[in-house]
């Protein structure tokens, strides 16, 4: 049996607003909780291509259709995956040391997770995809942003802006060691031959990681706050 087609439009229903299995057929086999680890697993093992309803039925010894009792489409399927990576982070900091640390620190999970999952790179902005644990997430993020005084809209474009530089990271960590300049004629490009030539000073006191974290978080934050005054 082939993948069910996937469903777009508004005529979709959230999977969070649906029952776990449908009233009909027989009794379940398995629970949705391990699909969705089963999917997880082959995702981290063969990448995001490797997840379809029939291999995730092969990894739990069932056929494609069953999987149709639980999900209407693979797009449920990728909308539960997410919840469940997102979940990973917990549990959550508590923002002893100021919320400027407690984001860099929240940051940092973040890079941490799209490492043990790089998949979650290409569906975590899936906005089908906001589920309990992202929600949470967002809750927590704005817990933490609770001191600063600027309007919600700027909380919230920098909680976005922190994933997505975090998932740069990521896929800038994944590809380490693909950019090589050795055998390529500099001659033509004068300022990166003076760029090389210079002596590289005295390494960051921080890593590029936080380094980016707090210039990024205090620029659109406390700029804001600033203006608000």
């Amino acid at each position: 049996m082939s993948d069910a087609p996937a469903s777009t439009g508004a005529d979709r229903q959230s999977i969070w607003n649906r029952p776990e299995r449908g009233s009909r057929g027989p009794a379940p086999a398995h629970s949705r909780d391990a699909i969705v680890a089963a999917a997880v697993a082959l995702a981290d093992a063969e990448g995001l291509a490797a997840v379809s309803m029939r291999a995730v039925a092969g990894a739990l010894g069932t056929g494609a259709g069953s999987l149709y009792r639980y999900l209407s489409s693979r797009d449920d399927l990728l909308d539960l995956m997410t919840d469940r990576a997102v979940g990973e982070l917990r549990p959550y900091p508590q923002a002893d040391g100021g919320w400027l640390d407690t984001m860099v620190l929240l940051g940092r999970r973040q890079l941490a997770l799209f490492g043990a999952h790089p998949w979650l790179l290409d569906v975590i902005h899936r906005p089908s995809g906001v589920g309990p644990e992202s929600l949470a997430w967002f809750d927590n993020c704005i817990r933490v942003l609770e001191p600063v005084r600027c309007p919600v809209a700027a909380k919230f474009e920098a909680i976005a802006m922190m994933t997505g530089v975090m998932g740069l990271f990521a896929r800038r960590d994944a590809a380490a060691g693909a950019f090589d300049l050795a055998g390529v004629d500099l001659a033509a490009y004068p300022h990166l031959v003076a760029a090389f030539g210079r002596p590289s000073g005295p390494a960051p006191r921080a890593d590029l990681v936080e380094r980016t974290l707090r210039g990024l978080l205090t620029g659109l934050l406390i700029e804001e706050q600033d203006q608000g005054e």
